[in-house]
């Protein structure tokens, strides 16, 4: 698949880093001139899958996230991996009120967010070890932005 721009951005899990990958993530789609409603969305499901990684796959220590954005015709498609303790069960995850860390007050909606923001959302586990989210947004708005490398 051919993108017209993509961007990679890593940083450690610290939480007070998800602000800056939902702001980062958001920045960037702007090229293509989503609504406030599509930005929302897509600041909101990339908010879920990275305080996932967060919380779940690396307990008690720290580790690496990395976020991947491409955009394409009308089209946001991200990735958010780590390489951190992965999933045991992929469908039981997906199941709304799920939670591998009930005395946590863990609502376990992560997932169910996401899907409901996201027109597609893919979990599976990362090469060697960890989990990758693949999630797609399929934006409404036919006209382009004027600026950025899109179609400036």
């Amino acid at each position: 698949m051919e993108y017209i721009n993509e961007v990679t951005i890593n940083f450690e899990s610290h939480s007070v880093n998800e602000g800056f990958a939902r702001s980062a993530v958001a920045g960037f789609c702007v090229q293509l001139n989503p609504t406030l409603d599509e930005i929302t969305d897509i600041k909101t499901a990339v908010s879920e899958a990275v305080t996932n990684c967060v919380v779940h796959a690396y307990p008690n220590t720290r580790g690496q996230i990395t976020v991947w954005v491409g955009l394409k015709d009308r089209e946001v498609h991200i990735k958010v991996s780590d390489t951190g303790v992965g999933i045991k069960d992929y469908a039981k995850v997906r199941e709304p009120f799920y939670t591998t860390k009930p005395t946590e007050e863990r609502a376990g909606m992560g997932f169910t967010v996401m899907e409901s923001f996201m027109d597609e959302v893919q979990i599976k586990p990362n090469i060697d070890s960890g989990v990758i989210v693949e999630m797609k947004k399929i934006l409404t708005n036919k006209k382009l932005a004027k600026f950025g490398g899109v179609n400036g």
